[in-house]
């Protein structure tokens, strides 16, 4: 099944200033997240640039550009674009599918992907990966997070306003599978529990590399 873009495109927008004042300023009490992040910029150093993919307001490019990378960001949403570019104006944000990018071969040196990939079907999810390979430089890193489960959580409300947004929870040994298929190497996997002010859900994050041609 494919992405239904129009679906999410809507339901995000009608709540992009909601979903913003509710996380913009997420990472104060995500101690990991900070931290994975770190290494993050670390890890690309001066390769190039990293994508906050399915950026929302633009919380994590925020945090990597002050920490010293060279942040953008994506998303499918123009609304969240909008609230974005106002929250951050010094940061380059645009729409995009990650399916589909509009960006050359070997662009970016590093791509988060926090939350993004639940809303991509299952059976794409390794098209959505080779995507994000195809973008990176070689040597390119990716950091993913993502709800740990089978289910599929469907809203018909979001914010007190009408919604169409299905989460998908995945396993991460399967993505971890899916990351391989698309000529990834994974370098780590970690699991946590959600924090107090989190949906109720186990959470996990896993470091891809894009192999540079001497691995």
């Amino acid at each position: 099944m494919a992405v239904d873009v129009t679906k999410y495109q809507r339901s995000y927008d009608a709540v992009a200033g909601e979903y913003a004042e509710k996380f913009f300023h997420e990472l104060a009490y995500k101690p990991l997240d900070r931290s994975l992040l770190d290494r993050l910029v670390v890890n690309v150093g001066r390769l190039g640039p990293i994508c906050d993919m399915g950026c929302g307001p633009g919380q994590i490019a925020r945090y990597l550009k002050d920490h010293g990378a060279d942040a953008l960001g994506v998303d499918l949403s123009p609304g969240m674009v909008e609230v974005a570019r106002r929250l951050s104006p010094d940061i380059p944000y645009q729409t995009g599918n990650m399916l589909a990018l509009d960006t050359l071969p070997e662009t970016w040196g590093g791509v988060a992907a926090f939350y993004s990939l639940i809303h991509i079907p299952r059976a794409q999810i390794l098209d959505a990966l080779r995507e994000l390979s195809r973008v990176l430089h070689p040597g390119g890193w990716l950091l993913l997070a993502f709800h740990v489960g089978d289910e599929t959580l469907h809203v018909d409300e979001f914010f007190e306003k009408p919604a169409n947004l299905d989460f998908n929870f995945l396993q991460p040994a399967a993505i971890k599978d899916s990351l391989r298929q698309s000529g990834f190497v994974v370098e780590e996997c970690l699991e946590r529990d959600p924090y107090p002010e989190e949906h109720p859900s186990r959470r996990a994050y896993i470091f891809a590399r894009k192999p540079n041609g001497i691995d």
